[in-house]
């Protein structure tokens, strides 16, 4: 009797310290972080699946001067990945605004479908345009990718961060940390579309 009182008192200590490793009450659910994390791991595989047995003309090869080229894509990926992963992280590290919530006016979905939609163009940041991103190989970049994403899918299968709660305004409107989470797997999804695009013009080299 004293064995088992003893142990249901340590099971206690451990829940309430959080070393058991409990998921809290503002946490997202079971079904939010299984989505996220496979929003992650899916649009990885599609990336890098992209580029794979391409020859050096076709992964440099552009529709226009003006336009990125498979390489280039990458590059914008692997570092658009790291700054997003910035915004996130700071938007974090400040005070929950739960109050902010009810400026929130898209569903999850709603953001994913927006940002892979490649009907809406928009200019890249000067900062990750491919030409300043500072990768000089797509190994390399494709290396960086990587090892964001190992760290991002870990993240969100362990985090018991309330990421609902921690409310930021970005320029199409006002999101949650869980919706800034999933927009970075969707940027990744729509450049691999673009990566596609690319791949299916009529001048892309056979070989």
């Amino acid at each position: 009797m004293l064995k088992r009182t003893t142990g249901r008192l340590l099971l206690l200590l451990l829940v309430v310290t959080g070393s058991a490793g409990t998921i809290n009450d503002n946490s997202i659910s079971k079904s939010e972080r299984k989505y996220a994390s496979g929003l992650m791991k899916d649009t990885y595989k599609d990336a890098v699946n992209t580029t794979k047995g391409l020859s050096e003309a076709q992964l440099n090869f552009k529709v226009a001067p003006d336009k990125w080229s498979v390489t280039e894509c990458m590059y914008h990926i692997a570092a658009a990945e790291k700054t997003l992963w910035a915004m996130f992280e700071g938007a974090m590290k400040t005070a929950a605004n739960p109050e902010k919530r009810s400026e929130i006016k898209a569903t999850d979905e709603q953001i994913v479908a927006m940002v892979q939609n490649r009907t809406q163009k928009f200019q890249a940041p000067e900062p990750i345009q491919p030409k300043n991103t500072g990768f000089t190989s797509l190994d390399a970049a494709l290396a960086d990718f990587r090892n964001s994403r190992t760290e991002h899918i870990k993240y969100i299968k362990n985090s018991t961060e309330d990421l609902r709660n921690h409310v930021v305004q970005m320029p199409f409107g006002w999101i949650d940390c869980y919706q800034l989470y999933i927009f970075i797997a969707a940027h990744s999804k729509r450049h691999t579309l673009q990566m596609i695009e690319v791949k299916s013009d009529q001048g892309f080299p056979g070989k």
